[in-house]
């Protein structure tokens, strides 16, 4: 329904975004290497979330098995299906995903990223704990910090391309309150597409807490504003108490 295409909202606590633009830049690599690997399958199976596999229902053949399957929780968020489902992903990461990390901080917002990845792993796996399917791509990260942001700056105007033709100039809250309540909606009409909703909302759940906990304490929540006192806010010290005015009388 809605492209985001860019946000005025400037950084206030660090002065580059490196961990988003680290995160980026390794899922664009995977994807190139995975696209010239005629093995990618088989890395697909070994890094992807397959439910079945973490929940003991089903086993990987050994020549699949790369890592302990509880690291998958985070990697299968480095994969994607193809270019579209890479772009989309990466796209709301760099129009929102800064400003999370300013908020947070470098380290903090690492780990706000792959838990939020973790979550919406854990619950696809929870609705379908039999699933054979690999899980891939990084939307329950992605959902989380479309969850972060909206209740970080609900208010900031943010550029969006309506229906993918229609550009408009909208608050943030517009887009990402429609986009999250259609994971919902999706999710609980039991969509039969190869979309995981249960993994976005995840990530949304997951993201919606986490930003609370984690933030700076001076950052406020819905775009509030910090109010200072006036001394604080100029710099200027009162150093002597004010004098007395005498008073002055007006004929009546």
């Amino acid at each position: 329904m809605f492209i985001p295409l860019h946000d005025a909202n400037s950084l206030k606590h660090i002065r580059l975004q490196y961990i988003t633009l680290a995160i980026l830049l390794a899922n664009v690599v995977i994807f190139i290497m995975m696209a010239a690997d005629a093995g990618s399958q088989a890395t697909v199976y070994g890094l992807g979330y397959v439910p079945a596999v973490v929940h003991d229902v089903a086993e990987l053949p050994p020549h699949l098995v790369i890592l302990p399957e509880g690291f998958t929780y985070v990697t299968y968020a480095f994969l994607h299906g193809d270019f579209f489902h890479l772009a989309g992903n990466m796209l709301f990461l760099w129009v929102f995903g800064d400003n999370v990390e300013d908020a947070l901080g470098h380290f903090r917002f690492l780990l706000f990223y792959c838990a939020c990845a973790a979550a919406g792993a854990a619950f696809h796996g929870m609705l379908a704990p039999g699933s054979e399917i690999p899980l891939v791509g990084a939307s329950g990260a992605i959902a989380g910090i479309v969850a972060a942001y909206l209740i970080l700056h609900p208010r900031v105007k943010v550029w969006v391309l309506a229906f993918g033709r229609i550009p408009l100039r909208i608050p943030a809250f517009v887009p990402l309150i429609l986009w999250v309540g259609f994971q919902v909606l999706m999710l609980s009409v039991g969509d039969d597409s190869n979309i995981s909703w249960a993994t976005h909302v995840g990530g949304i759940l997951c993201g919606a807490l986490l930003i609370v906990i984690l933030k700076r304490p001076e950052v406020p929540l819905f775009d509030r504003r910090i109010v200072m006192p006036a001394a604080v806010e100029t710099g200027e010290v009162e150093t002597s108490p004010p004098q007395k005015r005498s008073p002055r009388w007006g004929r009546q």
